[in-house]
């Protein structure tokens, strides 16, 4: 009759609590001592409420006995079945009383709410950050304890939850479920997709306070502030060198080591980037995807596109600031800076001798390796440099590209026609 007339006469001397039956207060008071009487014989974990333990049980004997009519999904509890069936017919019982969202679930309902009182009640006794929910708080406590119980079966590699487990496993099996609905590209994840979005919709939601500037995803902003505030928290433990991005620190640790783990299926060539590599292939099938709208020379990177339209505005916004030389690109600007400083930063790990540009190392490399695969298609002579086979040519086809410009003679080699000016030089000055 307690259940009708709404009489709860026993009640909990710690919260107040009220319930019907003395056996229920009992369960309760569990709760409050931390008591955990039903223990699991297989794993030893235990629990306050024998309903739990045998709840918990069908995990091990991998037991699912609620099978969804649908689509055939089966749950080890009836709850987990009726949770799963609004998904199917789409409801969603409970909604929030301050933005009007809904939700099929009471504990979803319960945790959005937190975003509108800001409430973070678990908070991590390590470090002292604050989650919204326990189970954050849990898979954040295996940060400290290097806890990472999901193993890949396929390789091998561990992850702290199970979401990465099931992301990770995507690369294995190649799946991509997620496709973009106007150009076709499929992803392996939601978010990846969600991202991709902003391409075609142009949407650019997180905006830099500082100058203005717009970003279709958050971690682009993140980095993009670094710029303003200097910050560069990723640095070479070699040689002091900092970085914007893990993923460019990552990337300049292959100078150091010489790494180059990405090969190319035609020729065999070596790439220290998977991005250069993709660059790469577009030298064998022929690809120029960027062209000049005023010239139509095409390009196999955007970038060379961006510095080959210099050309036609003229354009060199790169001022060394010790002799005031102009550069188009900054990279052209760095390279140049070296002779001001004398930075040499590329080393031959075989005699030592040092140089300024990457490019000037490789030519360097051909004197103690012997190589020569430069070759003559006429008399089949052999060069280390393609400058140098360049300059053999001429002797074949007789050409002479250096001409002096005070008499008009000309030369097969520059320094044939510097040798040649010093009688010019000399006449002048009689």
């Amino acid at each position: 009759m307690r259940v009708h007339s709404g009489e709860r006469p026993y009640n909990c001397k710690v919260c107040a609590k009220s319930f019907n039956q003395s056996s229920n207060l009992k369960t309760h008071m569990v709760i409050h001592n931390g008591e955990r009487p039903y223990k699991c014989t297989n794993c030893g974990k235990s629990f306050n409420h024998s309903s739990t333990l045998k709840s918990h049980m069908i995990i091990h004997n991998a037991e699912r006995p609620y099978k969804c009519t649908q689509c055939g999904k089966s749950f080890n509890r009836s709850s987990c079945l009726k949770t799963h069936m609004i998904i199917h017919n789409g409801e969603q019982p409970y909604m929030c009383t301050k933005c009007g969202k809904s939700f099929n679930r009471s504990s979803r309902l319960k945790t959005h709410m937190m975003i509108h009182n800001g409430e973070q009640p678990y908070i991590c006794t390590n470090c002292g950050k604050s989650f919204k929910r326990s189970d954050n708080l849990k898979i954040h406590m295996r940060v400290h304890n290097n806890e990472r119980p999901y193993k890949c079966i396929d390789c091998g590699k561990y992850f702290n939850q199970s979401s990465r487990l099931k992301i990770h496993m995507l690369i294995h099996s190649g799946e991509r479920p997620y496709k973009c609905t106007i150009c076709g590209k499929s992803f392996s994840r939601s978010s990846i997709l969600k991202s991709h979005m902003t391409i075609h919709n142009g949407e650019r939601q997180y905006k830099c306070t500082i100058c203005g500037k717009s970003f279709n995803q958050s971690s682009n902003l993140k980095t993009h502030v670094t710029i303003h505030n200097g910050e560069r928290p990723f640095t070479c433990t070699i040689c002091g060198k900092s970085f914007i991005r893990s993923s460019h620190l990552k990337r300049h640790t292959i100078i150091h080591n010489g790494e180059c783990p990405y090969e190319c299926t035609s020729c065999g060539k070596s790439i220290k980037q998977s991005s250069s590599l993709k660059t790469h292939m577009l030298i064998h099938n022929g690809e120029r995807p960027f062209t000049c709208t005023i010239c139509g020379k095409s390009f196999v990177r955007s970038s060379h596109l961006k510095r080959h339209m210099i050309i036609h505005n003229g354009e060199c916004p790169y001022d060394c600031t010790v002799c005031g030389k102009t550069f188009t690109q900054s990279s052209n600007l760095k390279t140049h800076m070296r002779i001001h400083n004398g930075e040499r930063p590329y080393n031959c790990k075989v005699c030592g001798k040092s140089f300024n540009q990457s490019s000037n190392l490789k030519s360097h490399m051909v004197i103690h390796n012997d190589e020569r695969p430069y070759k003559c298609t006429i008399c089949e002579k052999s060069f280390n440099r393609s400058s140098t086979l360049k300059l053999h040519m001429t002797i074949h086809n007789g050409e002479q590209p250096h001409k002096c410009t005070i008499c008009g003679k000309s030369f097969k080699w520059s320094d044939s026609l510097k040798i040649h000016m010093i009688v010019h030089n000399s006449e002048l000055s009689n």
